[in-house]
């Protein structure tokens, strides 16, 4: 006779307590854009403390070839400060046409974005980075390029007349005036990655539409202003050509009914 089952309500010491489930890891959110490209929910690609550092090292450097290099090296204070532009006009120049092919790159990882051609290459995020790298790269050699010109002989400008546009009345005024404009824009809208919090996102999308005029405002400062235009006609032609396109191409997006995306698309 097999025996009753017994019923207690005492633990068994043999029994093992229920193991409780693992907790879930919440994936770390992933550098990516909104689903409005213009709109991009990411992090400054520069700390505002290496932003700060490169344009006061930039501001330092001008002042030390205007104001320093004359008086520490005093045999090259004929080429320095010579009637014929030359040391002061090479290094105008250079930076001019860096941060011109800056701006350029900035525009066009820009538009990339936008355009959602970034999804082939360099990806949302990347274009993000490199559009912010090169936007605030461009800024910091265009303000050499205005602080570097008190030391042109030629130029005989003040460091008053280099900072506020049209106040200069020398060689070219208005298209330098135009670049005067630019440059101001450009810190504009290179610093308002650092308060886009604040000012909402609207009125940072307005800023960034700046980013077209300022273009155009360099341009035509290289054109009108430069005295190198022929030498650089190629490259005018090459950047004009490429962005306009692409805002042609912008254009015509966003005039395009939106297609759904598959559920594996992250990229926008």
């Amino acid at each position: 006779m097999s025996a009753n089952p017994v019923f207690t309500d005492q633990p068994n010491p043999q029994a093992q307590p229920p193991v409780p489930p693992a907790p879930r890891s919440t994936p770390r959110p992933q550098r990516q854009l909104t689903t409005n490209p213009e709109l991009v929910d990411l992090p400054p690609a520069m700390p505002m403390s290496v932003l700060l550092t490169l344009l006061i090292g930039t501001a330092l450097g001008a002042f030390a070839a205007v104001m320093v290099l004359p008086t520490w090296l005093p045999g090259l204070s004929a080429s320095l400060l010579g009637s014929e532009p030359k040391v002061y006009w090479y290094l105008s120049r250079s930076s001019a046409v860096a941060a011109y092919v800056l701006l350029w790159l900035s525009m066009i990882f820009g538009l990339l974005m936008t355009n959602r051609m970034a999804r082939l290459w360099p990806g949302g995020p990347g274009a993000f980075d490199l559009h912010q790298h090169t936007s605030l790269l461009g800024l910091a050699f265009a303000l050499f390029h205005g602080l570097i010109l008190p030391g042109d002989r030629y130029i005989t400008a003040t460091l008053a007349q280099v900072l506020t546009p049209f106040a200069y009345s020398g060689y070219e005024p208005l298209w330098v005036g135009l670049g005067q404009l630019s440059l101001h824009s450009m810190a504009l809208v290179g610093l308002s990655f650092y308060v886009k919090q604040w000012i909402g996102r609207t009125l940072w999308r307005l800023i960034h539409f700046l980013s077209f005029a300022i273009w155009l405002l360099s341009l035509l400062h290289a054109l009108f202003s430069g005295s190198d235009t022929e030498l650089l006609k190629g490259l005018y032609w090459i950047s004009g050509g490429s962005v306009l396109l692409l805002t042609i191409y912008r254009v015509l997006v966003a005039f395009q009914p939106a297609k759904p995306r598959p559920a594996w698309d992250t990229t926008s």
